[in-house]
């Protein structure tokens, strides 16, 4: 057998690597003629060999259909429906489960094959079913042909009813067999006794899919009014018929509980679902009400408080019971976290009636456990009217009478826990007191006590009491109003917290560690290089953790991407200490080597986020950081084009903070390294235009940050250009390629001019270019190059073209040019003032201005039917300045069709930085045109001569703004030199 079992498993494995690889181009390891005898044979043997055999079989099997059926394999349904008849029943339903799972999650079209699948097999299903449960004393044989009619029928009902099982007669033949089998006992005899195989033992699981597909079923029709008209009559006679009798055999089987019979956690948890998705419902609610409080008081609560199977995983796997209850994918089996949500939701839609009954019950239980003896407290009870209380927290808190009586409730009853003899009431206090944490303490001290008390719990003797108690405290941080209550306890605070997370690996862990980093910034510096060290350790533990386990809800990974955003917060708290990134960098450079490869696909968002940090505020990119270049390029070309706009941040970092290296080393040659990926990528038909939209941004770093030293690599980036621009559909992309042209024409005029000619599409790139400019919305707001930045660069690149001599540029050509720029710098200059009226920076002298200067120009802009009530929203001060939103700064949204004037079309981000911050476009412009007059006055002369009164008034406006701003420039530059002088150095 177990060799058997070693080659069921080395088939399954080649199965799914080489039936149908992903490599399409990649040559086919599989030979058609093998296929077919593959399919040929593997159904036969799939109904004959051992259990243990059978499940490796069946993953070959799912591989084969998810890839075939139907259209290399149509004949499968036809040997379904044939050994249905044929009394190879157990093999048929198998298959068919198989097959019907392949569109469990299917919608409309791909649905199609599911209505064939239903109307071939569902008679002889129900056929076969109705038979089964005819059976006296049924065998687990029988259990098993019937959980499989149940998981096939879920599968082909989940996203919606086949139009078969509308028909009424048809539904209700399936509906008697459903009823019957969630109405009648589980058999006693042969249940084992040990609980984990109790649970899974085949009949349990019969009425776990029962009640699934009951509770399907009635989410999607016990509402008649949510129903579309053709499903509306369906819903109602659903209603009417079944509902109901649902609800009371789902009553009736809670009611084991109360009698002490036994009901696995998740067949509790389903039935609780349906109760709860009751009781808006006023007919449903109705059918309760009799019944309500045995089902609260008795069923329901009692589920809440803490028990037997608690206790023991409590005391014999601490770690297991942690984990357990903080892990979402527990909640959907856990009787607990449905009857919390039962509790929530009652009080909810009908609190009226049952809130005050039952903060009664809760406080009648926190009186009889004060007023008990130490050896006769109901401990479990306490815990469980503490859950409630936690439970309750959001409708407590806005709900009078109680809201007022809260923070008394939390010292009288919550807060004496904190010193209980028993574990789980310390951690259920600090759970309860992290949920009321925010609430307004009318004594202080009260909070400060129960804060203490939280810290306190970090090191107490039981591990799920140190880590409710790290949890608690993230809303004490949260909620502190003086931090002195924390900071002299910071430095054990953190102690105990790392050495927590040397035992638990836990995401919300981390959450905590970012609040208290977050709201102590730059505080933190002391202890930064200490946290990074305890973080890049936790997250190589996680890795390993998550690389050991096949746990599809893998803790480890998600502990692991905690560790890395709480690295990144760190780095931003401590922004303004440069020198703390290179004591930092050793410990995370290995984590951000590692992570950038396939490897870290889940955390590569992250790791790009703290590669920015690092290139972004250490002193100078180190050649360790370097080292990262090849890593992105290589992951951007084979399969990391989504993280293209993450990945150009730290890029544009590189080029523009480490530009000497950049241009000068050859061993890597990252010059050339950055070509070949942009042109990979850009002249690739298969890769959309959003895709690339990082492309441009990128060689518009380079020729900024590298002026008068990459003239080789004008003519390369411009012909690619062209090339992608002839090519591009949505606007956003044309904007963003004319834009390279332009940073070209104002890195060097008289090349790319050049090279523009060459190409023989310089008067067809230039048409476009205009033809964008005029473009509005409906509104007259600017269609294209709708941010400041966008604009200003435009403005450069064609002011850049006045300078150049006749030969170069015509006198036709320059008047086109002239007139377009002083259009481009009046929508740019009403942009700006715009913004300055929106914004809360005190610069009122340039804001003075500016408005001035615009009164001036009233006239002048209305007969240009320019629109001077843009959007904008470009702040200037570099002290709020964050690299976190760097790369949204490089962007707007691009939404060719739709004419809503989103803030986000116009706004520049503040935190954006450019080598042309420096330039100011109106002075620019003025110089240029002074260049002009100086070294060809008959030229100036014919192109004043050209202009129209309204132009020339234009031009006169601008020049008297450029002169405006030239004496603020001087005044900002003295300014800062001022600011500069008086900064003291940062204390490390």
């Amino acid at each position: 057998m177990g060799v058997r079992q070693i080659a069921s498993i080395q088939f399954k494995n080649f199965i799914a690597k080489n039936w149908s690889p992903d490599d399409s181009g990649e040559q086919p390891m599989i030979l058609q003629s093998d296929k077919e005898l593959v399919r040929d044979n593997i159904l036969v043997y799939v109904t004959q060999v051992p259990t243990l055999l059978r499940s490796q079989l069946g993953e070959s099997l799912k591989t084969i259909i998810y890839a075939d059926y139907p259209e290399q394999w149509p004949r499968l349904l036809d040997w379904v429906k044939y050994n249905l008849q044929n009394q190879q029943i157990y093999g048929a339903l198998f298959v068919l489960r198989i097959l019907s799972r392949k569109y469990e999650f299917k919608s409309d079209e791909e649905r199609t094959p599911v209505s064939r699948i239903v109307e071939e097999t569902f008679p002889q299903l129900l056929t076969i079913f109705n038979g089964l449960i005819q059976i006296e004393n049924p065998s687990l044989e029988i259990a098993e042909l019937v959980k499989l009619i149940c998981k096939i029928f879920w599968s082909s009902i989940y996203l919606e009813l086949p139009k078969q099982l509308l028909d009424v007669n048809v539904f209700n033949a399936w509906m008697v067999l459903f009823l019957s089998i969630s109405e009648r006992p589980v058999p006693v005899e042969g249940q084992p006794i040990d609980p984990e195989l109790r649970k899974s033992w085949g009949w349990w699981k019969v009425k776990k899919w029962t009640v699934h597909i009951l509770n399907r079923i009635y989410s999607r029709f016990g509402d008649p009014k949510l129903q579309t008209p053709e499903n509306k009559p369906f819903a109602q006679m659903f209603q009417k018929n079944y509902a109901g009798r649902i609800l009371e055999g789902h009553l009736n089987c809670l009611n084991t509980i109360r009698v002490g019979g036994y009901l696995p956690d998740r067949v509790t948890n389903l039935l609780l679902q349906y109760l709860s998705n009751s009781i808006s419902k006023s007919s449903m609610y109705k059918l309760l009400l009799p019944r309500l409080d045995v089902l609260l008081f008795e069923i329901v609560f009692p589920l809440m408080c803490f028990n037997d199977s608690d206790q023991k995983l409590w005391e014999e796997d601490p770690h297991e019971y942690v984990r357990k209850g903080y892990n979402i994918i527990e909640d959907l089996y856990s009787p607990r976290t449905a009857s919390m949500d039962f509790v929530n939701e009652l009080v909810r839609k009908r609190g009226k009636d049952n809130l005050p009954k039952f903060v009664q019950f809760v406080v009648g239980i926190f009186r009889s456990y004060y007023e008990a003896p130490a050896e006769h407290k109901p401990y479990r009870q306490k815990d469980g009217a503490m859950l409630a209380v936690g439970s309750l927290c959001d409708k407590l808190k806005q709900t009078d009478p109680y809201k007022s009586e809260l923070e008394h409730m939390l010292v009288q009853h919550i807060f004496p826990e904190f010193s209980s003899p028993v574990g789980h009431l310390r951690a259920k206090a600090a759970w309860v007191a992290g949920q009321y944490a925010h609430i307004n303490f009318s004594d202080q001290n009260n909070f400060r006590k129960a804060l203490h008390s939280v810290v306190s719990g970090m090191r107490d003797p039981d591990l799920p009491v140190r880590v409710d108690s790290v949890f608690a405290l993230r809303s004490f941080v949260e909620a502190c109003k003086d931090l002195n209550e924390i900071r002299p306890i910071l430095p054990q605070l953190l102690d105990e917290f790392f050495k927590l997370m040397n035992e638990v690996e836990n995401e919300d862990l981390v959450f905590t560690l970012e609040t208290i980093v977050d709201k102590f910034g730059e505080e933190m510096a002391p202890y930064a290089f200490g946290l990074c060290q305890n973080l890049a350790a936790a997250f190589w533990r996680c890795l390993n953790t998550s690389d050991a386990s096949d746990d599809p809800d893998n803790v480890g990974a998600l502990a692991a991407v905690g560790c890395l955003r709480a690295i990144s917060t760190i780095l931003e708290s401590v922004s303004s200490l440069p020198q703390l990134f290179v004591e930092i960098e050793p410990t995370i450079l290995p984590i951000m080597q590692k992570m950038l490869t396939a490897d870290g696909q889940d955390v590569f968002e992250e790791v790009l986020e703290i590669a920015s940090y690092m290139t972004f505020y250490s002193p100078n990119i180190s050649l360790g950081m370097w080292s990262l270049w090849p890593l992105m390029v290589e992951a951007l070309v084979d399969w990391a084009i989504d993280f293209f706009p993450n990945i150009l941040v730290p890029m544009d970092n590189f080029i523009s903070r480490g530009t000497a290296h950049f241009l000068t080393c050859k061993e890597p040659d990252y010059q050339q390294s950055l070509f070949t990926v942009l042109s990979t990528l850009m002249t690739d038909r298969n890769i959309e235009d959003s895709d690339i939209e990082s492309a441009p941004k990128l060689v518009e770093v380079v020729f900024q940050n590298c002026k008068g030293q990459v003239d080789q690599w004008v003519e390369p980036y411009l012909r690619l250009t062209i090339d992608r621009l002839q090519r591009a559909e949505t606007s956003y992309l044309k904007s963003l390629l004319i834009q390279v042209v332009a940073n070209m024409l104002y890195y060097n005029p008289g090349l790319t001019l050049g090279v523009l000619h060459n190409t023989g599409l310089a008067s067809t790139v230039f048409d476009l270019w205009f033809q964008m400019l005029q473009q509005k919305k409906k509104s007259g707001l600017p269609a294209n190059f709708k941010r400041e930045h966008d604009k200003k660069v435009c403005c450069l690149g064609l002011t850049s073209l006045l300078a150049l001599p006749g030969g170069q540029f015509p006198d036709e050509a320059l008047q086109r040019v002239f007139k377009a720029t002083l259009d481009l710098l009046v929508s740019y200059k009403n942009q700006i003032a715009e913004a300055a009226k929106e914004t809360e920076v005190d610069y009122e002298n340039e804001m003075n201005g500016l408005e001035s200067d615009e009164d001036d120009d009233d006239e002048t802009d209305g007969e240009m039917g320019m629109d001077d009530t843009e959007d904008g929203d470009e702040a200037v001060s570099k002290k709020m300045k964050k690299l976190a939103a760097q790369a949204k700064s490089f962007g707007y949204d691009d939404e060719d069709d739709d004419d809503s004037d989103d803030d986000d079309d116009f706004s520049d981000d503040e935190e954006f930085q450019s080598p042309i911050d420096e330039v100011d476009a109106f002075v620019f412009f003025v110089d240029a045109i002074r260049v002009m007059q100086a070294s060809d006055a008959q030229r100036f002369q014919n192109l004043n001569q050209s202009l129209d009164f309204n132009y020339q008034a234009i031009a006169n406006g601008i020049a008297q703004h450029a002169e405006v701003r030239r004496v603020e420039m001087e005044k900002e530059k003295q300014k800062k030199a001022a600011e500069a002088a008086a900064t003291p150095v940062p204390a490390m």
